[in-house]
Formats: C-alpha cells, sequence, structure tokens
C-alpha cells in the first residue's frame, strides 16, 4: 500500500555549486520521518552516433568512483536552460561534435531515493567534426566504439555508468540493432 508523504518542514543544509542537500520533514504512515534530498538542475546525455556507426565515448577519472570511467558524452542543464540545447551545447564542448539531427530518446530519474535529478537522453547523428571547449577542470579522452563492442562491455560489467548503459540500450531500440 503507497502512502504520499506530505512536506512538513525543509531546511537547506548545504548549497553548492553543482547540487544542493535539502532535509524535509514528511509525514509517514507511523507519524514523522526526515528525508535528504539532493535538488540538481538535471543533465542531458548524448548517444552520439558518427557517419561511420561508431558511437562517440568519453573517459575522465571520477572522484566519486576513485577511478576512469568511459561514459557517453554529458553534463548538467545550466539552470532555464533547454535539455535539448544542453545536449548540443555538452557535445561541442567535450567531443566537438555539431550533431545535424538530435532526437529525444527517454527522461530519467538516475535514483529516486535521494535526488531529483532528471536526465535527458538523446540521439545525436549526422555529426559535423570541430574543436572541444572542455570546462577548465575537465581532462577527458574522446573514444569512438562500435555498438556492439559496447553492448558486450555492458554484458561484462566493463561499463558501470548508468547513465551510458540506459543510453546505449534506448538508442539500440531505436536504431533497430
Amino acid at each position: 500500500m503507497t502512502f504520499e508523504e506530505k512536506v512538513l518542514d525543509s531546511e537547506m543544509i548545504y548549497e553548492g555549486a553543482i547540487l544542493n542537500l535539502r532535509r524535509d520533514k514528511v509525514t509517514v504512515r507511523t507519524g514523522t520521518a526526515y528525508r535528504e534530498i539532493v535538488e540538481h538542475n538535471g543533465g542531458a546525455v548524448i548517444v552520439a552516433i558518427t557517419d561511420d556507426d561508431k558511437v562517440v565515448m568519453v573517459k575522465q577519472y571520477r572522484a566519486s568512483t576513485r577511478r576512469n570511467m568511459l561514459e557517453l558524452p554529458a553534463g548538467k542543464i545550466d539552470k532555464g536552460e533547454d535539455p535539448m540545447a544542453a545536449a548540443i551545447r555538452e557535445l561541442k564542448e567535450e567531443t566537438g561534435y555539431t550533431p545535424g539531427k538530435t532526437v529525444h530518446l527517454i527522461s530519467s530519474y538516475p535514483s529516486v531515493g535521494y535526488t531529483e535529478e532528471m536526465l535527458h537522453i538523446y540521439l545525436c547523428t549526422e555529426l559535423e567534426p570541430g574543436e572541444t571547449h572542455f570546462d577548465e577542470n575537465e581532462a577527458l579522452d574522446i573514444l569512438e566504439y562500435e555498438f556492439d563492442t559496447l553492448m558486450e562491455m555492458i554484458r561484462n560489467g566493463e561499463l558501470k555508468d548508468g547513465k551510458t548503459q540506459l543510453g546505449l540500450l534506448m538508442a539500440k531500440q531505436v536504431l533497430g540493432l
């Protein structure tokens, strides 16, 4: 049986450049409880397919996992920014590519237990190469993979990033691969 919680009080614990953390006091079936919620503007994720059917990927160190991660290009959506515009901007910044065609695949909450972040995943094709414009604190490698290789990496547990897994699986379905 579901129970819709009501927020009784909300306290901002932390305000940062990328995310905020708030603590909500809520009603539950047995009285009250607290929920810690990460506020985030959301992200744009890009499945970019080259003219020779390769998937553009980025490899970068992620402090949260303390390892290099292979991922689809992605980035945060600026406040008030259209998610598709953010996807196109992030693809250009991280890979240099500008898409001729962009299609929305899916929007998804990556972890509903503690964040309100929404990820918007796009398929980008008809890519035109250009110059990258990394953020000043970004250091990443741009790589291209065969789609089948990435599917095998998901099956083998080598590709662990959830947004990348979802984006590739959705693109596979849409493209009929």
